[in-house]
């Protein structure tokens, strides 16, 4: 088929601009209330529970989810079904171990939780360094599909590209904190549910409403093979391996656990996780109806010509069946998607940055309010170049498996430290420490050695690890370490301050 993008589209620049003056709008209106450090990280603890999940819903539905699973679907059929269903598998993890405990014992961070009753210097280190490897990773893919979306619709280089979508979310976070991330996230979130509804529905409307017509015509076109697994993850162990990271590695979120914090209560927050799953769940199905979609109805050559990874297949979609104004408005969304979860990620490392190093660990808790929002903003300025840089160095990955990277050193990192120190009672700062470095170390070691950077980013002839994802090995080997190091070096000091935290899971405290 022929297509439009690479050429300017008068409908997505319309629309880009719409969304940018809605969201400056909203910034505007949150800066005015945005005077303390409660207001910036946790948006004064002012937010619904309907709300929250909407907006962790748009938190979470990343061009991962949008451009990404429906160009792996669309390249390689049903193997894209893993990521759709690995995303949303996480989130019953969150609900029924994470959500509740999280916000009654911390206030900004999901290492306050981690260090409430360990040592915090030792402890916030360690977290800090997995969470900036996670925000850094994610970073990576929101960048590259903006910067492949703004490229081909702009008509613009895609540096140049990069550049502009840093400087747009640089303005939210800087300027609105959370109050603002959150009202984007919202509209971006119902933007982005309504455009995936109507583009599933003119396919299927091609189809009968039939999915299993689409199926159909999809294995007629490309063979069998396509509804079966084996195309994408063949090896079995790469299979377990990715689906450990994705169920685990949304628990270890810092920017979805940090939504916890927006909300004014425990309940408030167990009911926005039910929320967020439900929008979540029903927006991965139909990721899957548009990457068959795009493979029947676009092709999977044209798909490979206009962008490698297959990250263009949803706008192409867009394109065949409702043309270039729905292209624009699709292109709109998709940017909406990216800018709104770039901001989320920023804010979440920015958190790491000033909050758990800068107040915790070098001014030892005693920063004043006014220091306290002045490196958080400077923290996201750092950010948002390092963003642009890795965005720029990382061109032409597909988005949604270098997410799926990112959900495993989460899963490595984060997820093991924060369930032991919630529910084991001998849990030491040194297994807390040791675990978290060995989560995030053997997973951004063993991603050095993938094939992700080896073959594809280094053009080497092959990779020393042959496993594209790290998940099944660094996951237990932190639980193992914390294990260990427990058992090896106890902490009496720490087991006696359990108590606390095991009334505050359950009844909380004011902060």
């Amino acid at each position: 088929m022929t297509t439009s993008l690479g050429e300017p589209n008068a409908s997505a620049i319309t629309g880009f601009l719409i969304f940018i003056a809605l969201s400056l709008g909203i910034t505007w209106w949150a800066a005015r209330k945005t005077r303390s450090t409660e207001h910036f990280y946790a948006a004064g603890r002012s937010i619904s529970g309907f709300q929250n999940g909407l907006a962790l819903a748009g938190d979470y539905m990343s061009a991962a989810s949008f451009l990404g699973i429906a160009g792996l679907v669309s390249l390689s059929g049903f193997d894209g079904l893993i990521y759709s269903i690995g995303f949303l598998v996480g989130w019953p993890v969150v609900l029924f171990l994470i959500a509740e405990p999280l916000r009654n014992l911390g206030k900004y961070t999901f290492t306050d939780v981690v260090a409430l009753r360990l040592r915090q210097g030792p402890v916030r280190v360690a977290a800090a360094a997995g969470s900036l490897a996670v925000v850094v990773f994610y970073l990576i893919a929101q960048m590259v599909g903006a910067g492949n979306l703004v490229r081909l619709l702009f008509g613009l280089d895609y540096s140049v590209a990069i550049v502009i979508v840093g400087a747009v979310m640089l303005a939210y976070v800087l300027f609105g904190g959370m109050l603002a991330t959150t009202w984007v996230q919202i509209v971006k979130a119902v933007l982005l549910m309504t455009g995936a509804l109507i583009l599933a529905l003119l396919v299927l409307a091609r189809f009968s409403f039939n999915p299993l017509a689409l199926f159909a015509a999809a294995a007629e076109q490309y063979g069998a093979g396509v509804l079966g697994p084996g195309r994408l993850v063949s090896d079995p162990l790469d299979a377990v391996s990715l689906g450990l990271a994705l169920m685990f590695g949304t628990a270890g979120l810092p920017h979805i656990l940090m939504r916890s914090y927006t909300v004014p209560d425990a309940a408030t927050a167990r009911v926005s996780v039910n929320y967020a799953t439900g929008f979540i769940g029903a927006f991965y199905l139909l990721t899957f109806i548009l990457g068959f979609g795009a493979m029947v109805i676009v092709g999977q050559g044209p798909i490979r010509a206009v962008d490698p990874g297959g990250n263009m297949a949803a706008p192409l979609l867009a394109e065949a069946v409702g043309g270039q104004a729905f292209l624009g408005f699709i292109a709109a969304v998709a940017f909406a998607t990216i800018l709104a979860v770039v901001a989320g990620l920023t804010l979440a490392g920015a958190a790491a940055l000033s909050h758990d190093l800068w107040v915790n660990v070098v001014r030892h808790g005693s920063a004043s309010e006014h220091e306290q929002l002045r490196v958080a903003r400077l923290s996201t300025v750092l950010l948002g170049i390092l963003s642009i840089a890795l965005g720029i160095a990382f061109k032409g990955q597909n988005v949604a498996y270098m997410v799926g990277l990112a959900f495993a050193i989460a899963a490595s990192a984060n997820f093991p430290a924060l369930v032991l120190s919630i529910f084991w009672r001998r849990f030491t700062t040194r297994a807390a420490q040791l675990s978290m470095f060995a989560g995030t170390a053997s997973s951004l070691l063993l991603i050095a050695l993938s094939p992700a950077i080896m073959v594809d980013l280094l053009h080497q002839p092959a990779a020393i690890v042959p496993l594209k994802n790290p998940g099944i090995i660094s996951i237990p080997l932190s639980f193992a370490v914390a294990i260990i190091t427990t058992m090896l070096w106890p902490e009496p000091e720490s087991e006696r301050r359990y108590a606390d935290v095991a009334e505050r899971v359950h009844l909380g405290e004011k902060i």
